[in-house]
């Protein structure tokens, strides 16, 4: 039978080989796409937790790897899925892509905005795929937005407020400073919609608190960020997690010249005066296997992925600027050059 080689050279007789680092849920969700689909084989996994790692193996038929160091090494990988903390997502994807795999990483690419750029650099250097999964924009709350913007004309003002109440928080890396890295950097996400849906930002005016524990632990955290954009658009990002919150609030607002949106992570209301009209929201299941769908079509056949690797950066830049000007006490312009 001939071979035919499409997208990035992967002959559709043979599957992918994938590699995964990291056993959490995101892992999980992962490894039940690959191993559900011909054209994909899950061969290893490493895990923080031997035990853990053992388990998540055994339900998926797949090897235990010693490391993530020894998996990223091995000749029987394609592509490498990065699902662990955040601190070691940069390092990962370097060592991936010097050892010519394709990578697959969930956001955010990396803490640091220079190690950041150069995996996106060696990708370029390599010609191999580097994903960087942002499922918000595929979801249906983000495309019920970008649907919904033409209705309220000229938008002037912007607000998304995520706050999750948690009560006897435990010491994991979600509450870790060192792994989880600065809030707005760790769930990127919610800077990611606003330059998605409004572009350049110009300045940024952040504050942050902390309400640590012990040292490089806290059981709440609370950022605001006031972001300008180059289209005049004013946005707020509020943000909160942990022990001190007793509500939960889950809601983005866009303010028009005609009209305002209002919308929570089931449904939207557009409102123009009197009237009032609900605007429906599609479902947030199955974006993981959706997006590790889109995945092995881009690797398979070449098709365009939902998500640039120059707006990956460009919202890593603009959170990162975030957390310097939380530090700093400043309102921060942004480069844009």
């Amino acid at each position: 039978m001939t071979q035919i080689n499409t997208g990035f050279g992967f002959s559709l007789n043979s599957p992918i080989r994938v590699g995964i680092v990291g056993t959490g849920f995101a892992a999980k969700l992962r490894a039940e796409m690959l191993v559900a689909d011909s054209r994909s084989n899950l061969v290893a996994v490493a895990g923080h937790n031997p035990e853990k790692t053992a388990e998540f193996c055994q339900t998926f038929g797949a090897e235990a790897a010693v490391s993530w160091r020894k998996l990223v090494e091995r000749d029987d990988l394609d592509l490498v899925i990065v699902c662990t903390v955040n601190r070691d997502h940069g390092a990962i994807v370097l060592a991936a892509l010097e050892n010519d795999k394709h990578v697959v990483v969930e956001y955010p690419l990396s803490l640091d905005v220079s190690e950041g750029e150069r995996a996106i650099e060696l990708a370029a250097q390599k010609q191999k795929l580097l994903h960087v999964e942002h499922i918000e924009l595929l979801g249906g709350l983000h495309s019920s937005i970008k649907e919904s913007l033409p209705s309220v004309g000229k938008v002037f003002y912007a607000r998304y407020i995520t706050i999750t109440p948690q009560r006897g928080v435990p010491e994991r890396w979600t509450f870790q400073h060192s792994l989880f890295g600065f809030p707005l950097i760790g769930a990127i996400s919610r800077l990611h919609r606003f330059t998605d849906l409004f572009g350049e930002a110009t300045s940024v005016n952040c504050q942050a608190q902390f309400w640590d524990t012990k040292p490089d632990f806290y059981k709440a955290c609370l950022c605001n960020a006031q972001l300008r954009f180059a289209n005049g658009v004013l946005a707020e990002a509020v943000y909160g997690k942990g022990e001190t919150f007793w509500q939960s609030e889950n809601i983005f607002t866009i303010y028009g010249e005609a009209g305002t949106l209002i919308f929570t992570p089931e449904s939207g209301q557009l409102i123009q005066g009197e009237n009032r009209q609900t605007i429906k929201v599609g479902t947030r299941r199955g974006l993981f296997a959706k997006d590790t769908d889109m995945v092995l079509d881009c690797l398979l056949n070449g098709t365009p992925l939902y998500v640039k690797n120059t707006s990956s950066l460009y919202a890593l830049k603009v959170a990162d600027a975030a957390r310097r000007s939380s530090q700093t006490g400043q309102k921060l312009a942004i480069d844009n050059s």
